[in-house]
């Protein structure tokens, strides 16, 4: 049996920080793994992401994926039964629900369905304004035009 984690003290002394000790809470808890229907996340570039679900036996009619703020979800729901007498049935045509736990600002670019893999594209996008920018020190410069002031400059020495 796993523990369960308890992350009230840290939710007093952090501010901002309550996203990610709730997705910390939710991976802590116990919950049935499926399985189904399996899937690869490839890395293709450094701001790009692929990935790919077996849906063999599912049209793209039968599919869909949705995505809101950082959830993807697929989903996949077969249209009819087939009354077929069958001997062995060992290609599981089960709908499924799969999600995807998403980091902000990732967005789906694109979906493909092709001999039974749906490959969804992912791009990592950082808002220009969101990106690091070097910040310039300001000097403290006397005016243009203006020469610094000498003091005691007609003076000699005794």
């Amino acid at each position: 049996m796993r523990p369960t984690l308890d992350f009230s003290p840290l939710y007093r002394s952090s501010i901002g920080f309550d996203r990610m000790l709730d997705a910390l809470q939710a991976a802590s808890r116990v919950e049935t793994p499926d399985n189904w229907p399996p899937y690869d996340i490839v890395k293709t570039g450094e701001d790009d992401y692929r990935l790919s679900i077996a849906v063999a036996g599912f049209s793209a009619e039968e599919l869909t994926i949705t995505q809101e703020r950082n959830l993807l979800m697929v989903a996949g729901q077969k249209a009819g039964e087939d009354k077929g007498h069958y001997l062995h049935r060992g290609i599981a045509e089960r709908s499924f629900r799969r999600r995807f736990q998403l980091a902000d600002h990732v967005k789906v670019t694109g979906a493909d369905l092709e001999n039974g893999l749906l490959v969804i594209d992912l791009r990592h996008e950082i808002p220009e304004e969101m990106k690091p920018r070097r910040i310039e020190i300001a000097t403290a410069r006397p005016p243009a035009g203006t020469a610094p002031k000498q003091v005691e400059a007609g003076r000699k020495a005794a």
